[in-house]
């Protein structure tokens, strides 16, 4: 199977081309998951003229089985706890918030490398698109959004070059709206739809908010009312 994207930058201009119908919405605020989300989100970001930011999500693993979330925290100090998992794996109180607490801290450690002099945007009433550079399972997007939704934005719309049939029910079910410009069947991975495909550093992402980013405006500012 041929790489249908060169490289993330490739994919996000491609990504951009599905999502000109938020292009001048007001309050429009786009968010690229760290870190490989970001290099995609900017390249949507420059296309539909929106500010671009930053959002880190951490998911918080059962212990001794990490792998299996039983909450998930992320930017903006928002904490979200999966009930069901938690009741299932006899997880009490007070080892989901130790465990918290620690990824909480991870994600305040990474703000700082990624940020910098870049503030976080205000997302209340605001229409956010959360992009990530390829969804496989759903969970970590879909983590994003339960979050995302505690912040008070007017609308969530989640996006990403490549994504499993599975994670786009998922997703379609959780946020407002899903976008991608190719959902395989089967799905054999996110990196086999990149010819180009390696780690996006920590300064990577620094240099593409420090030179893409501007102020988001706040919705109220636009003198437009939201859909």
């Amino acid at each position: 199977m041929p790489a249908l994207f060169t490289d993330r930058q490739d994919a996000g201009r491609q990504l951009a081309q599905r999502l000109t119908f938020l292009a001048g919405q007001p309050g429009l605020v786009v968010l690229g998951l760290a870190r490989g989300g970001v290099p995609v989100a900017a390249e949507v970001a420059r296309v539909l003229a929106a500010p671009l930011n930053v959002f880190v999500v951490r998911k918080i693993g059962v212990p001794g089985h990490e792998e299996l979330a039983m909450g998930a925290v992320a930017s903006g100090g928002v904490r979200v706890v999966n009930q069901e998992v938690v009741r299932a794996a006899g997880v009490e109180r007070k080892v989901f918030d130790a465990v918290g607490e620690e990824e909480l801290h991870e994600v305040a450690r990474r703000e700082r490398a990624y940020r910098q002099n870049v503030p976080a945007a205000d997302l209340r009433g605001a229409t956010v698109l959360l992009i990530d550079d390829g969804v496989a399972t759903g969970s970590t997007m879909l983590a994003g959004t339960l979050a995302l939704r505690q912040l008070g934005p007017a609308r969530i719309v989640v996006a990403a070059p490549v994504m499993s049939l599975e994670a786009a029910d998922l997703l379609t079910r959780s946020a407002d709206q899903c976008v991608a410009v190719t959902e395989p069947e089967p799905f054999f991975g996110v990196g086999r739809h990149y010819r180009e495909f390696s780690e996006t550093t920590d300064a990577e992402v620094r240099s593409l908010l420090e030179h893409q980013s501007v102020p988001a405006p706040r919705p109220e500012e636009s003198h437009i009312g939201m859909a």
